[in-house]
């Protein structure tokens, strides 16, 4: 009874800790070895993936980020997360999974009279987790306050050497014009690379 207790307790914390990193109900069983693997490119994406988690505590050192760009459906989420969930579960790391679009609301919204949360902490609960997974990049060209508040957050992490995994369904270019250079730049530093997905979309053969 004890030890179904403490495996109860386990499993509750647990859950508590990937609901807090903001991972979506549908993506919390996606895992590094749940990833398939039918060509070359795959292939390397995924080992970027392990070598990246297996790694993190160098990456921690130097703020190493990346970004992974390419079709819907290819796969991108699916590392990401599993490269959050593994350093949340061996490491006791802090994660934080969100979309571009909800940081900048969080921000925003602190902006109204009534809000709880200054503008700094706003940023600040972006800036603080070990590694901020950032999907969405660019799904919308934003406004110039928009783009600013992005660096704001993107800074900060870049100053405190805290590496940001950016998911993107544009290409290179795209995510560099909305980024800027600036920013771009940073996440380059210290060995950031960038990852392309560039296969058939694994949701298109499930429908076919």
């Amino acid at each position: 009874e004890a030890e179904t207790r403490e495996r109860e307790s386990r499993l509750q914390a647990w859950q508590r800790k990937i609901g807090d990193a903001g991972i979506p109900e549908r993506f919390r069983d996606r895992s590094l070895h749940g990833f398939v693997v039918k060509t070359f490119a795959q292939g390397n994406a995924l080992e970027f993936a392990q070598s990246y988690a297996d790694n993190f505590d160098a990456a921690l050192k130097t703020g190493r980020s990346a970004l992974f760009l390419g079709k819907p459906g290819t796969g991108k989420t699916h590392l990401a997360v599993g490269i959050g969930m593994q350093i949340m579960q061996r490491d006791n790391r802090s994660v934080l999974f969100t979309t571009v679009m909800r940081a900048i609301r969080r921000v925003k919204d602190t902006w109204s009279r009534d809000s709880r949360e200054s503008e700094s902490e706003a940023i600040a609960a972006l800036v603080f987790p070990d590694l901020l997974i950032l999907d969405e990049v660019g799904v919308q060209f934003g406004s110039d306050t928009e783009k600013l508040i992005l660096f704001d957050v993107l800074n900060e992490r870049y100053e405190k050497r805290r590496p940001t995994l950016m998911l993107s369904n544009l290409g290179l270019d795209d995510v560099r014009a909305f980024l800027g250079d600036r920013i771009f730049d940073r996440l380059r530093e210290d060995g950031g690379e960038s990852i392309v997905f560039d296969w058939e979309s694994y949701r298109g053969k499930a429908t076919a």
